[in-house]
């Protein structure tokens, strides 16, 4: 009988991690039970996911408010700090915004706006047009902002981050100052001495704040790049990709993901006699319509992947044949028509208007999005992604 089922996502169930975990076994042994659990028949080139959030979990890979002032404080130590185009979020910024805070005397805090990098709004983008404001040239003080726009609440969060953000800062001890504007130079009419907070603009905005004259400058990747008083780190992206743990510590991006999905693949291989890709995922990258939220708030969307997973896709676009090339065809006629072509497709069909709206993306953004998708990011218990039959296609 012929196989009528594409692509299926399976979201695996795995015990609470703790630090010192072995994972690549944990992760084996719950694949592995999966399949003798569901009787899964192990396809061609299958996919592994692991959440980074457990990969972190098991290293232990965690930091302090302490931790993150100190470095803070010897990057800048002036301690009059412009902090700027940080993302509205609890969860990704709270606890660093006070680490930040402890390791400085005053902070100028330079918000962009309407919304942050990653989309969530202070406010709806139609007030810039009511209240003749201009976003790429307006520099705008609190107190002129207030005037504006009032007080705004997240539509999800029911939170006002300005207020927020600002008593974060205070209760730390720390004078705090805030204006608003979307030109990085802006910031240098305050303070000299920068942390660019944005995620994936930064090296521009670096670039942009050197040449406009700036002192240090420095981003969150630059942040807990080494241990600081033994506490975790991650030399490539220092403080990104971070998250609340407790009131007082954030867990970082994990280290060493390359050696990790090897011996996964490893061991999965050895258990199973098949190779499958395994790969390391965070946020996906996708817009939310309603909060107008793009997720990404991760520096990558998988920072390890075994070697099966580069690339992008090289598809052709089924409807684009179907209307075009054999407009004239139908049923079984049609199905050997195309069936023929994507047989003989081209290795790289970049250019070709058969493959146009194929999603010109990394295979691993594309997966890691279907993954964090899958496993979200609450109480479904499933960090771990196991996906049959993604690279199939019309003809398998």
């Amino acid at each position: 009988m012929e196989r009528i089922v594409g692509t299926v996502v399976r979201g695996v169930r795995a015990p609470i991690i703790r630090e010192g975990d072995d994972l690549a076994q944990i992760v084996t042994d719950s694949i592995v039970n999966c399949i003798e659990s569901e009787n899964i028949t192990i396809g061609e080139k299958d996919v592994v996911a692991v959440t980074e959030s457990i990969l972190a979990r098991a290293q232990g890979n965690y930091a302090s408010v302490e931790d993150i002032a100190a470095d803070v404080k010897a990057k800048f130590p002036s301690g009059n700090i412009g902090v700027i185009f940080p993302i509205l979020s609890r969860n990704r910024f709270s606890i660093c915004l006070r680490g930040i805070a402890k390791g400085a005397k005053k902070i100028t805090l330079m918000l962009s706006y309407p919304s942050d990098e990653v989309g969530n709004h202070l406010f709806d983008d139609d007030l810039l047009d009511e209240k003749g404001v201009d976003p790429y040239t307006d520099v705008l003080s609190e107190e002129k902002y207030r005037e504006l726009f009032g007080y705004v609440l997240h539509p999800f969060t029911g939170i006002d981050y300005v207020e927020y953000y600002k008593k974060l800062v205070t209760d730390c001890g720390c004078q705090c100052e805030i204006i608003f504007a979307n030109k990085a130079a802006a910031i240098l009419d305050y303070t000299k001495d920068v942390l660019c907070c944005d995620i994936h603009t930064r090296a521009r905005t670096k670039r942009l704040l050197k040449k406009g004259g700036a002192g240090a400058v420095f981003g969150m990747d630059d942040i807990l790049t080494a241990p600081v008083n033994g506490c975790g780190y991650n030399d490539f992206c220092g403080l990104l990709g971070s998250n609340k743990a407790t009131e007082d510590t954030v867990k970082l991006f994990p280290n060493n993901c390359q050696p990790f999905v090897e011996r996964v693949q490893a061991l999965i291989k050895e258990r199973t006699g098949r190779q499958m890709e395994v790969m390391v995922y965070g946020d996906g990258a996708f817009k939310d319509p309603v909060g107008k939220i793009w997720e990404l708030a991760d520096p990558v969307v998988s920072p390890g992947y075994t070697k099966g997973l580069e690339g992008t896709p090289n598809e052709l676009k089924l409807k684009y044949l179907a209307d075009n090339d054999f407009a004239d065809l139908s049923g079984e006629e049609l199905k050997a028509a195309i069936s023929t072509k994507i047989h003989e497709k081209d290795s790289d069909l970049k250019g070709n208007m058969a493959s146009e709206g194929t999603t010109p993306r990394q295979l691993t953004d594309l997966i890691g999005s279907l993954c964090d998708l899958c496993s979200g990011s609450g109480d479904k218990g499933t960090p771990i992604v196991y996906i049959q039959g993604y690279f199939d296609n019309y003809t398998k």
